[in-house]
Parts: C-alpha cells; sequence; structure tokens
C-alpha cells in the first residue's frame, strides 16, 4: 500500500515462530472484534469457525454480549470475541453493551478492526481505529469485509483508506458471506497468539451457554420478521430446557416486548406471526440440538426493559 501506513494482505500469510517453532509448542488468546454496528462481525465469527455460534441480521446492533467462538488449529486457539457494535450509548442497555466493548478490549491478547467495503471509511472507523491505537499494547489488525460487494477499482481505494488507519497494521480484504480471505487473515491471527496452553476442549466452538445460544436464535427469528417494527425493543430468555424421552427436547422459552402493540405484533393476527417464528425457531434449534423440538413461546410486556438494570443481570447483559 501507498504511504507506508499499513500493508493489504491476500495469498499467502505467514504463521509467526510462536505457532510454528517446536513441536510441542502451543499458544492460546484473545483477539477482539471492533467495527460499527453491521459491518459483519457475526458473519466472520460463524464463517471462520465453520459454525454457528453467533446471530445475524441486516439490521445493525443485533449483537448484545460479547460472545466467543473457538477457532482451533493443531498447535493454537485463536478465541474471536465479536462484541456489540461501538455506539453511542442511549440506555442501560447500550451503556452495558458500551462497557463490555471496552472491557473485552483492555483484556484481549490482539484486536481486529473490521470495515465495511460497501460503506468505505467513515469518522466512525476513525474513531474506533484511534481508540484501539491509544494507549493499548496489543496489535491491531484490520480487515475490509464485503468485498464482493464492491468493484476492484473501489475496493482499492478503500483498502488504501484501510491502511492509513492504524500505523503498520496489516490489512486483510476479505468476504465473510464467501469465505475469501479468511484462512490467511485467521493465518495471521494465530501467529498473534502467546505461546501457552489450550484454554478450551479441543471439540469447543464458543464458551456461550446452551440456553442462550437458543436464546439468540429464537431471537434471530424474530428479528428476521419483525425487521422494521421492533427489532431493539425484542430481547428472549430460555426458562427451562427438558429431555422427556430420548430424541425429544422441549424448550420453554419467554419473549420480552416493552408494550401491549409491540406484543400484538410478535403474535400477528390468529396467532401467525408466532407460529412462523417457532416454527423457524423450532428448525434452527433442532440443527443445534440434533434431536426433535419441541418450542413453547410465551410473550411479556415489561415497559421500558431496556432501562431495567436488574432485568438486564437476569439476561446476562453485563
Amino acid at each position: 500500500m501507498s504511504g507506508g501506513a499499513g500493508r493489504a494482505r491476500g495469498g499467502d500469510a505467514t504463521r509467526g515462530a510462536r505457532t510454528t517453532e517446536g513441536a510441542d509448542r502451543t499458544c492460546a488468546g484473545f483477539v477482539a472484534l471492533a467495527g460499527r454496528p453491521n459491518v459483519g462481525k457475526s458473519t466472520f465469527v460463524n464463517a471462520a469457525l465453520a459454525e454457528k455460534v453467533a446471530i445475524v441480521s441486516d439490521r445493525p446492533q443485533t449483537t448484545r454480549r460479547a460472545i466467543r467462538g473457538v477457532y482451533q488449529t493443531d498447535r493454537c486457539q485463536v478465541v474471536l470475541v465479536d462484541l456489540p457494535g461501538v455506539q453511542r450509548p442511549r440506555d442501560a442497555l447500550t451503556a452495558r453493551m458500551a462497557r463490555r466493548v471496552s472491557q473485552e478490549l483492555e483484556g484481549a491478547d490482539a484486536a481486529l478492526l473490521m470495515l465495511n467495503a460497501e460503506q468505505g471509511v467513515g469518522a466512525g472507523d476513525r474513531f474506533i481505529a484511534r481508540a484501539l491505537a491509544e494507549g493499548r499494547a496489543q496489535p491491531v489488525t484490520v480487515a475490509v469485509n464485503k468485498i464482493d460487494r464492491v468493484p476492484r477499482v473501489a475496493l482499492v481505494a478503500v483498502l488504501e483508506q484501510a491502511a492509513a488507519l492504524v500505523e503498520q497494521a496489516e490489512v486483510f480484504p476479505i468476504s465473510a458471506r464467501t469465505g475469501s480471505g479468511l484462512e490467511q487473515l485467521m493465518s495471521h491471527l494465530a501467529s498473534l497468539m502467546p505461546e501457552g496452553p489450550m484454554m478450551f476442549d479441543r471439540a469447543a466452538v464458543s464458551d456461550q451457554p446452551r440456553e442462550q445460544l437458543l436464546a439468540e436464535l429464537i431471537r434471530e427469528a424474530l428479528i428476521r420478521r419483525t425487521f422494521h417494527e421492533l427489532p431493539h425493543a425484542v430481547e428472549v430468555v430460555v426458562e427451562e430446557v427438558e429431555t422427556p424421552r430420548h430424541g425429544l427436547v422441549r424448550v420453554r422459552a419467554l419473549v420480552w416486548v416493552e408494550s401491549e402493540s409491540q406484543k400484538g405484533i410478535v403474535i400477528g393476527a390468529g396467532g401467525r406471526m408466532i407460529k412462523a417464528v417457532g416454527s423457524a425457531a423450532r428448525r434452527e434449534l433442532e440443527r443445534v440440538l440434533g434431536s426433535q423440538v419441541h418450542l413453547d413461546l410465551s410473550v411479556r410486556v415489561r415497559r421500558d426493559w431496556r432501562g431495567d438494570e436488574a432485568l438486564l443481570d437476569r439476561l446476562g447483559i453485563t
């Protein structure tokens, strides 16, 4: 790239000595994903792991909790921490989300700043880049996502802008949707991890509790069907999971909304919306659990739940 501020990477990426030297050496560490809402961080985590651990929506601010996905090689574990999009706090919910972003970035071994190639580099990206570069010792890598959606000339311009964001940062053009560039990026991130013992079981893909993943999959089905009406006003908590017999799992879940009108939207005329949501969510739950699922959904109104500190504690949004 011009100017020497950074280097765009494609093709082969070189692993660091810490991941390849010595037959018995291992490495493990955390990579915090930072970026504006809707740049594709959750899609990237799922694609890198070849496993769905984070819900995905075209609606910004879908991710509310720090979700950890474990990328494994023979000698290294890279724990990808999918963070909520950086935003200005508006209520107790978004204040907690912003606090979680700050905490996870402080504790990470490396940071990955993700940009949206379609949108280019904006003021929000520059703000996040400055925050990552100031006062933190961990290396920063830049990934320009959604390169499959922009023409080559426009992509070159975005990559040049990305290279200037963080001094000496490696820049990787990727497409989380198609998988382009992911292997090179993950190899680079593995090279940044410190030597040490593996932190997770070899079969692990996430540290997310089962109930939380199931609740998130139900919320994803809700968001996709109420995209314009109430995505930010909905939360889901799984209250009970039981196995009455082999091959059948019963899941009882509660949907929180903030008003009676929102409850009506979720239920729909003649119960059609809640039935459609339940059918879509059940298919995802059956895929994850590997079993037939009976899903019991109920909807409850709790006004201004996003400002209710006690409820947010219960929901595990810390």
